[in-house]
C-alpha cells in the first residue's frame, strides 16, 4: 500500500478529499464523508495491485464455461435477473452477462471475456487474490476511522463495464438491496482501471443519505417463491424518482478508492467509450447493535458466512 498523502478534486464546486491510505484517515476526510456519504481515496493500490486482481479474473473467466452460466445481469427494473443462480451465489463464484451477449439460440455474439457484466459474490472469501485486497490491513484502518465496531464482508463483485455495451447502472440506494437496522452499510469500490465519465465513473448526490432509505424500498425474497411464475425476489414498493440535477461525477483513478455510505443515492451511465472500467467493490456491515434483515435476497450459508473484517487473514492459512 502506498504511504499517506493528500489531494483534492473539485466537481461542481463539492470538493471531494483523496488520500493514500497506510495510516488513518484524517478528521477532516471522515467528517467530508459523513457529510457527503462518499469518499475517495486517492492510489490505494499500486498499479500491479490492481494488474493482480484483473489478471485473477482474467484466469476465473478463461476456465469458466459460458454453457454452464447462462445467466444475464442488468440493474434495469423492467429487465431484472431474479433466479435460483443469482439467488444461491452468495458462497459461490458466479458468472453474470450483459443483457444481449447472446444471439437468439443463446450462442455468445462475442469473445467471452467481452460479454460479462460481473462476477460475484464470494470473490472475497474463495479467491486468494480478492481475499488479499479485502482483508488487507488498509482496509481495516479505513473501518475503524469510519466508526465500525464489527464489521463483516457479506458479498463482492468484479464489474466489467465493458467498452461499448457496459450498462448502466441506475440510481439507486445500495440499503435497498442489503438492508440492516439500523443503517450500518458500507460499499467500498476499487478502480482497476481509469474511471472517467467517458466509460461509466460514478456519480452522486452528495448528502443524499441524510434522509434515510427512501420510501423504505427493499428488494426481498419474495414469500411465493416456488410457486408457479413467481420470481426469487421482489421489490417492497415502486421505485422513488431519485432523478435529480445535482449529481457529482467522480472520475478515480486506477488502483484508488471509493467509499460509500449504503444509504447515498449514486448511479453510472452506460460506457459508451472503447475503453474499459474494470473494477472490484465489496460491501460490508457492522453487525454490532445491527440487525441483517432475513428478507435480504443474500443470507449467509455454513460454507461461506459473513466474514469478519477484523479478523480475517489476508491470505488463507
Amino acid at each position: 500500500m502506498s504511504k499517506i498523502g493528500r489531494s483534492e478534486f473539485t466537481f461542481n464546486s463539492i470538493i471531494v478529499y483523496a488520500a493514500r491510505v497506510s495510516e488513518m484517515l484524517t478528521k477532516e476526510q471522515v467528517q467530508k464523508f459523513e457529510d457527503d456519504g462518499f469518499l475517495l481515496v486517492d492510489d490505494f493500490l499500486k498499479d500491479e495491485e490492481a494488474d493482480a486482481l484483473r489478471q485473477a479474473c482474467h484466469e476465473l473467466v478463461e476456465d469458466m464455461d459460458p454453457e454452464e452460466h447462462n445467466t444475464v445481469f442488468t440493474t434495469l427494473e423492467m429487465k431484472r435477473t431474479s433466479d435460483d443462480y443469482f439467488l444461491n451465489s452468495g458462497d459461490k463464484i458466479r458468472f453474470f452477462f450483459e443483457d444481449g451477449a447472446r444471439d437468439d439460440k443463446g450462442k455468445l455474439k462475442v469473445d467471452k471475456h467481452l460479454s460479462l457484466n460481473k462476477i460475484g459474490h464470494a470473490l472475497h472469501v474463495l479467491n486468494p487474490a480478492f481475499r488479499k485486497v479485502t482483508f488487507h490491513d488498509g482496509v481495516k484502518s479505513i473501518a475503524r476511522d469510519i466508526g465500525l465496531v464489527d464489521p463483516v464482508v457479506c458479498q463482492s463483485m468484479y464489474i466489467f463495464k465493458q467498452p461499448g455495451i457496459g450498462g448502466e447502472v441506475v440510481p439507486h440506494q445500495d440499503q435497498t438491496f442489503l438492508y440492516t437496522d439500523p443503517m450500518r452499510l458500507f460499499g467500498i469500490w476499487i478502480a482497476l482501471e481509469d474511471a472517467t465519465t467517458e466509460n461509466g465513473c460514478l456519480w452522486f448526490q452528495p448528502g443524499s443519505h441524510k434522509p434515510g432509505l427512501y420510501a423504505n424500498r427493499r428488494m426481498i425474497r419474495n414469500p411465493k417463491m416456488g410457486e408457479e411464475g413467481e420470481p426469487t425476489t421482489i421489490f417492497t414498493c415502486d421505485a422513488p424518482k431519485l432523478e435529480y440535477c445535482d449529481y457529482v461525477p467522480v472520475p478515480v483513478k486506477k488502483g484508488s478508492l471509493v467509499i460509500i455510505n449504503g444509504e447515498v443515492v449514486h448511479k453510472s451511465e452506460q460506457n459508451k467509450s472503447n475503453k474499459s472500467r474494470n473494477i472490484y467493490t465489496f460491501h460490508m456491515y457492522d453487525q454490532s447493535n445491527t440487525t441483517y434483515s432475513k428478507e435480504n435476497w443474500l443470507q449467509p450459508s455454513k460454507e461461506v458466512p459473513f466474514t469478519p473484517l477484523y479478523s480475517t487473514s489476508p491470505v488463507s492459512e
